[in-house]
Formats: C-alpha cells, structure tokens, sequence
C-alpha cells in the first residue's frame, strides 16, 4: 500500500490519529501516534522514540543495558501494508513499524528486524515459512474481589458460544475489516476461555496478525464492558492460555521444487519429509533455550506443567497434544497442502516477531546440520520414568524463566542469530522482571500478568 492509498484510506474513514505500534522485549504493544495532518510526512521520516524503551520492562522500569539509558533514540518507521482504521475506536489508524536507526539502517535490537532477518536466511535455503497461531484467552469482569470469569460455560459447549455470541461476532467482524481471516473459534477449556484461529500466512505478516489479533480482541471487549486476558495462567485453578504456533516450510520462488509444502512427502513416515525431521530436530535441540523466547513471564511457567496439555518435556509425536511438538493429521485430500507442525510452549507474553524467528532460527539449525528428532513418543511423555525419557533424549522443559534464560545464553545458535544487543537487552529485560516478582505470591503474579497480556 503506497503513501497516496493510505492517505485517501485515511480520509475516507474520517481517520484523526494513526497508531504507530511495535511489540517490546518485554512482550508489551507500544507505541506513540501522528495527527492524520502529519501522517504523509510521519511515513518516511518515522517518529522518534528513546533507545531506553528497548531496555523496558512490562513492569514499567528500565533495565540496565549499555547504550540503552537516556542519551539517544531511534525512529518508528512504520510498514504501510500493515495500514488498517480501527473498526473498534473511533477515527483511529494504526500501523506496525521497523526501529531504524538516525542513520536510517535497521537498528540491530529491532525484534521486527529480527524476524526479517530469519525469513531472509530461509530464503537463502530455498525455504519460506508459513504460521500461524491459536489464541487462548480470558473473558472476564473487573470486580471489587477480582477478575472473574465472564462466564461458567464447559469445554466446546453450545452454551459458552451463546454466552459470548454477542462479543465475538464483533470481534470476528473487527477482524475482517482489517484483512484477517478468522479459520476456527470455540469456548475454551477454562470458564470465560475461548480460542480463536487464524488463517496462515508468511512468518513476518503472521506476527503481525498475531499483534493485531491481541489489540483487536481486547479492543472490542471493552465496548462491552468486558476484559480480554491473554496472560499465560491469569487464574491459577484454571486452564492455561497458549498462543500455539503451527508452520509449515514452502518451496521459495526461485528455489526448486517452487510452491510446494517441504514438509511434505507421501513416502515419508506419516507423510512428513526428512527436511520436517530434521526442523524438528533443531528445534527440540534448542527447545530449553527458546522457550525463554517463547514463554516470556514468570507466570509462562506456571502454564508449563506435565499431564496439563502444554507440554513439559523435548518430545515430538503424531497427534500427541502432551508433546512440545504435534504433527497434526492432514485434512483429507488436502495432505500435501495441510501438513504442518505446532509448537505448543508459547503463549502470548511473548514478543511475537522473537517467538517466530527463534522457532525459525532452531529450525534452519536442524535442517543445515540433518539433526535426527529421535522417535516420535506416542504416549504421554510425563508417563516415562526418568531412565526412559533419559534413554530417549527427552529432557524436562525450563521451570521457571530464570533457567530458560539461562539456556538462552548458552545457545550460540539463538544468541548469534539474535545478535549482541538485542541478545542483551533481551535478557536484561527478563532478568528485571523475574526479580520483580520473586517476592510476589503467585496470586498477585496472575493479577499483574492478567491486565498486561
């Protein structure tokens, strides 16, 4: 989309402020807006932000990393064909933006960038990824007590899709205003959990729409009166909420074969290729170190428990919803076109454009390298005893976010790709907000995680 198109877009909706977001190191939507009066300037020139937030923390305090304090900024320069007026506030835009540096040059603790870099290093491969995500969420209601559930309704239940009709068709219809395709919605596990589907597409426009899925949701809760929680356990003694992820790796266009799922190989062992092993091998390599990208808050990892189907442990498996990675069936007659894997430890306190491009990164290291995943594990992994899961290779995820952070620094493969001072950054942000709430009880943990996410 072309300045002059988002311009006349912007007129015709009688748009006064666009929104120029990004996602920060510590999973936050942020940003700073333009009067629709500045905005054909704003598109090249960008807004000017302090290096220091890529140093904040979700807990609104700044971390210590050099370079990133009160001296010196970059500019928000936002992607025009991620222009959208906001169908739930009025005369809003808003835009998704690149970090760039004074000197106009992608700023190396971009998470953005990042997630670019990864695309153009399967590019390089002949490889292009396709994602998308699950999203879990709360609905519920602020009250003198707490948050509690919007409603009482079981798993899949006909009552919890008439209990939310009136919420989610707005959100569904928000949703395809701005171009998304919404693919499956269902009353979730938990009381006031839904899950909503989204249709896939290439790695950097799905972190995108996982962004833009957060704020739209959340948006349209509030016209009802209504809070939308993505946190990772916002009630302790209910279900978790996930942003699984599920790619599939695709022939790049001048690669050969072109178009074609590379996952997917009818001969293969349940139609999966030997490039998906090996993509699973790398990531179950770097499983421990990415979670830390992943799983994002201390509260990630009260999510994270066996016999919990979120998976706990370094196994794989054919339709096993216990396994860090699922190789879901494939739609019949579409085998070639629907075979893909989901990545189960990820939920929404994570910095989309990180999760992906880490996932991305482990990945390419499995393919480049031809890293053999083991068996697949056809029961419950949680039900081995630790000689056999140690027999297997299958080691117990990170329990808390200090000891995925620990992994992270450990991982050349990740830390390298993330390069130094986002690495750095990262980190330091994380650090922070562990130290944080090491003090905090779990309840107030879910409290602080329910309104942030």
């Amino acid at each position: 989309m072309d300045a002059h198109t988002i311009l006349q877009r912007a007129a015709e909706a009688h748009v006064r402020l666009v929104r120029f977001l990004y996602c920060d190191n510590g999973g936050i939507i942020r940003g700073k807006a333009t009067h629709v009066n500045g905005l054909a300037r704003r598109l090249s020139e960008g807004i000017g932000q302090t290096l220091a937030m890529q140093a904040f923390a979700s807990v609104d305090a700044l971390a210590a990393v050099e370079g990133l304090g009160p001296v010196g900024e970059f500019r928000l320069v936002p992607d025009p064909s991620t222009f959208v007026v906001l169908p739930y506030v009025p005369h809003s835009g808003m835009m998704l933006c690149d970090m760039l540096t004074l000197e106009r040059q992608p700023w190396e603790a971009c998470p953005r960038t990042f997630l670019k870099r990864m695309v153009a290093s399967a590019a390089q491969m002949g490889i292009v990824m396709q994602a998308a995500v699950e999203h879990e969420f709360y609905l519920a209601r602020a009250t003198p007590s707490g948050y509690e559930p919007f409603d009482r309704s079981l798993c899949y239940s006909s009552v919890g899709f008439d209990a939310s009709a009136r919420i989610m068709d707005d959100i569904i219809a928000a949703l395809e205003q701005q171009g998304i395709q919404v693919e499956q919605f269902m009353p979730e596990l938990g009381p006031g959990q839904q899950e909503l589907s989204i249709h896939h597409a290439e790695a950097l426009r799905a972190a995108d729409n996982a962004l833009l899925v957060r704020e739209t949701v959340r948006g349209v809760a509030l016209q009802h009166d209504v809070i939308a929680s993505f946190a990772a356990k916002p009630f302790l003694d209910q279900a978790g909420s996930g942003a699984h992820i599920h790619c599939s790796l695709w022939g790049a266009p001048d690669s050969s074969p072109v178009g074609s799922n590379l996952l997917f190989d009818p001969k293969g062992r349940g139609g999966v290729s030997q490039m998906g092993f090996h993509f699973i091998g790398g990531v179950l390599a770097h499983l421990p170190a990415l979670v830390a990208l992943t799983c994002a808050s201390p509260n990630s990892y009260r999510r994270l428990l066996p016999h919990f189907w979120s998976s706990a442990y370094t196994a794989y498996g054919f339709d096993n919803r216990e396994g860090a990675i699922r190789i879901p069936s494939p739609f019949w007659g579409r085998e070639a076109e629907s075979t893909n894997l989901e990545l189960k430890p990820v939920d929404h306190s994570s910095n989309p454009y990180l999760a992906m491009g880490g996932l991305l990164a482990a990945g390419l290291d499995g393919i480049r390298r031809q890293l053999n995943p083991g068996e697949p594990v056809d029961i419950d992994p949680g039900n081995f005893s630790d000689a056999e899961r140690a027999q297997r290779g299958i080691q117990r995820l990170p329990t808390s976010l200090d000891a995925a952070l620990n992994a992270l620094q450990a991982d050349t493969v990740l830390t390298e790709a993330l390069g130094p001072l986002l690495t750095s950054a990262y980190i330091a942000v994380k650090r922070l907000e562990s130290r944080y709430f090491a003090d905090k009880s779990p309840e107030e943990e879910a409290r602080q995680h329910f309104a942030k996410y």
